[in-house]
């Protein structure tokens, strides 16, 4: 009971702990309700619009297999020699399957036509060497024929490839030289294929690689513009490109890295526009955003067989037909 107050009335009873627990528990409850409040407000910032999402899995998805570009991690700049020759063998490995039929892309049925095609395909095409050779063979089909051709006759027949002038003396020379040193036959060595008119280290080992089956690295514009992309080497200069790379494979690999890369660099990883949304290396690459990362908008980059078009010879391999491959039309056609 509680105490009697002056008046007679009786005190209340005294205040019991019950009261402090009571503003305690307010007090706690109303710290919990502002947390939540705080929580339910993270959260809601934390969820992506519909709209956004759907864009940022989009832009997420490339091919099958290849992660978004954010989370294809560029090569570190002190990349051990070790893993820079991993990363580089096992990208040439994933290229070797997807382009099985890999070949050079001219026409050719000897080694004399090859070196001829390809001092012509200087400055072009191969696809416009490639209709513009038939016409040239038929005429003058060995070195001794072209040797002794007119040249105005042969400019006329090479006119379509560009520079054709500079072209018709070079292959007229190199003819002379091959009757006049070596018998009329190309040669197979490095160091007698590069004395010939026209015919520098590039044109050297297309012809040793693809006529006599000796190892040679391909140094064209695709082939540096990609390694470079791929940060095998930082060189520029086509020789210093060609020790670089080479240094990275076996000897035995060089020619079929070559048709690797250029095949790639001609069909999906262009100069202005990569096709990155529907590369097969995409992982692998440290230039992957570069180019159009969306699989719809990239496939449509696609060209050749890749893109269901015409390649660039007019007589390809059967293995490149099997693939899907057409036939290049010949000159005027269409």
């Amino acid at each position: 009971m509680g105490e009697q107050n002056p008046g007679g009335g009786k005190k209340p009873a005294k205040a019991t702990k019950s009261a402090p627990v009571k503003k305690a528990a307010a007090k706690k409850a109303a710290v919990k309700k502002v947390a939540a409040k705080k929580a339910a407000t993270v959260k809601k910032a934390a969820v992506t619009p519909k709209g956004q999402s759907a864009a940022l899995k989009k832009a997420s998805v490339a091919v099958k297999g290849t992660p978004p570009a954010k989370s294809v991690a560029k090569p570190p700049k002190d990349e051990s020699r070790t893993a820079l020759v991993r990363r580089a063998r096992r990208i040439d490995r994933e290229l070797a399957e997807v382009y099985p039929y890999a070949h050079p892309e001219l026409d050719f049925e000897n080694s004399f036509q090859l070196v001829v095609a390809t001092v012509l395909s200087a400055q072009t095409t191969d696809l416009r060497v490639n209709q513009t050779t038939p016409g040239l063979f038929a005429k003058y089909p060995t070195p001794e024929d072209l040797a002794a051709a007119n040249p105005e006759e042969v400019e006329e027949i090479l006119r379509p490839t560009g520079f054709f002038r500079a072209k018709t003396k070079s292959v007229i020379g190199l003819s002379k030289a091959l009757v006049e040193q070596f018998g009329g036959e190309v040669p197979g060595r490095l160091e007698d294929l590069v004395k010939l008119p026209g015919v520098g280290r590039k044109t050297a080992f297309v012809v040793l690689g693809n006529a006599f089956g000796r190892p040679g690295i391909t140094v064209d514009t695709h082939f540096q513009r990609l390694v470079r992309r791929w940060q095998w080497t930082d060189e520029t200069e086509p020789d210093k490109i060609e020790a670089a790379v080479g240094a990275l494979f076996p000897k035995s690999d060089w020619t079929m890295l070559s048709h690797h890369v250029i095949f790639h660099g001609r069909r999906i990883c262009h100069a202005r526009k990569p096709a990155c949304g529907a590369c097969p290396i995409a992982p692998l690459c440290p230039a992957y955003g570069e180019g159009e990362t969306d699989p719809e908008k990239a496939k449509k980059l696609l060209k050749y067989e890749k893109g269901g078009f015409p390649g660039q010879r007019l007589k390809p391999p059967q293995s490149y037909l099997d693939a899907g491959g057409k036939p290049a039309p010949p000159l005027g056609a269409g």
